[in-house]
């Protein structure tokens, strides 16, 4: 399983390749819509999100409304594009030479703009701003959809829910694991966990709290400032035995965590109580085990996110993601003109205040994928078919 993403922020669209998929996968463009819509939640967007209307058009992969398990083709259309009047189509043209396009040569602290100009020789970082954006994250969130359908039709689901933003949020699990404990098991499954969040304004399971962070934002933005945050993301229904711990690159923490950092901002990803364990002693984080069915051992608690030895343990899989906050500022940091080498205030483009609750969902996403990829390895099949009667003869092996 791998997908491929293309295209540039300013660009006319982004281009997807999803490969590796089995064949015959409920799928319709109402399952991927549904996500893409979900990443532009969030108070503190920015202008771009009354702009671009996210909706994916498949071109090859899917067969009434079924995959084909041949690549699976994508796109996604930038509203900017055409809409903005910043000039997209000459600037971001793909013929011509450019002249009479004004190149852009100061760097933003905090983005990839000086480091891609050096990587790449660039002498204008206006193609290391425009593949670097966040908006990149559209087609990822399209691309991992697909796979989130695959885990769906399994009894998979994937939630999450911000739990700071800046200064203002929960010090611990322990002060929002009740409340997530009660949605799972309410529904079943972490699904009730992101439609609960969805509802909020900052994707929070408290309205109290998502007042004080709206509060936060708006101060924020006042001092034409930034905020970072962090947030949980949840899978339930999650077999044990997916990863490995044979060989360091098969391990499924390892991989999440890679999911998790691999996403624009994000600085630090967490497996369970992994922050908090480490000032710990031993008694206080390792998670008894249970009698439970057959091969079934339930944990009394899940310290440890559903995760020992890099192999998952049949209890809920917990990703934690900590996102700096967006470099782009209103009020401007030092930098320098690479043109002149002078020493000058960075320029301002467009941006959120904050956007954690929009990472959330795309953490979402590359979790899902993540996992989906650990569910083919063990199992395998070319149809859904195959799939499923892998998995329902390892549940009957393990006496669940």
């Amino acid at each position: 399983m791998r997908y491929l993403t293309a295209g540039e922020s300013h660009g006319e669209a982004l281009i997807g390749i999803v490969e590796g998929m089995p064949a015959h996968i409920p799928l319709a463009p109402a399952d991927i819509n549904e996500h893409l819509a979900r990443r532009w939640l969030g108070y503190g967007r920015g202008g771009r999100s009354k702009i671009e209307n996210d909706k994916v058009h498949i071109y090859s992969g899917i067969r009434f409304e079924k995959t084909l398990g041949s690549p699976i083709a994508m796109r996604i259309d930038n509203g900017a594009y055409k809409k903005d009047k910043a000039g997209w189509p000459q600037k971001m043209a793909i013929e011509g030479d450019g002249e009479g396009v004004e190149p852009v040569t100061l760097p933003r602290p905090g983005h990839a703009d000086l480091a891609g100009m050096q990587k790449y020789n660039f002498d204008d970082m206006r193609p290391v701003i425009d593949r670097s954006s966040a908006r990149e994250t559209a087609m990822r969130v399209a691309c991992c959809s697909v796979a989130r359908a695959l885990l769906r039709r399994l009894g998979i689901e994937v939630g999450s829910h911000v739990t700071r933003i800046g200064e203002v949020g929960w010090d611990g699990p322990d002060a929002w694991y009740d409340r997530v404990e009660l949605l799972i098991e309410g529904d079943g499954s972490a699904r009730a966990v992101y439609e609960q969040a969805d509802d909020s304004a900052t994707r929070m399971l408290d309205d109290a709290m998502t007042e004080r962070c709206i509060e936060h934002i708006e101060e924020a933005k006042a001092n034409r400032d930034s905020l970072g945050g962090t947030y949980e993301v949840i899978a339930t229904g999650v077999p044990p035995g997916l990863g490995s711990y044979v060989h360091w690159d098969r391990r499924l923490d390892g991989r999440l965590a890679q999911a998790i950092c691999s996403i624009q901002a994000q600085k630090a990803a967490e497996i369970g109580d992994g922050v908090r364990s480490a000032g710990r002693p031993g008694s206080k984080v390792h998670d008894p085990i249970l009698p439970g069915e057959g091969d079934e051992y339930p944990r009394r608690t899940n310290r440890a996110g559903g995760l020992e030895g890099g192999t998952t343990n049949g209890m809920p899989i917990v990703v934690r993601g900590y996102m700096k906050p967006i470099p782009t500022l209103i009020k401007p940091l030092d930098s320098v003109d690479t043109a002149t080498g002078e020493a000058q205030p960075t320029r301002y483009e467009r941006s959120d205040i904050t956007s954690v609750p929009a990472a959330s969902t795309v953490a979402e996403a590359t979790v899902a994928w993540t996992l989906a990829e650990a569910l083919l390895e063990k199992y395998g099949g070319d149809t859904f078919d195959d799939l499923k009667a892998h998995i329902e003869h390892d549940r009957a092996a393990r006496g669940q």
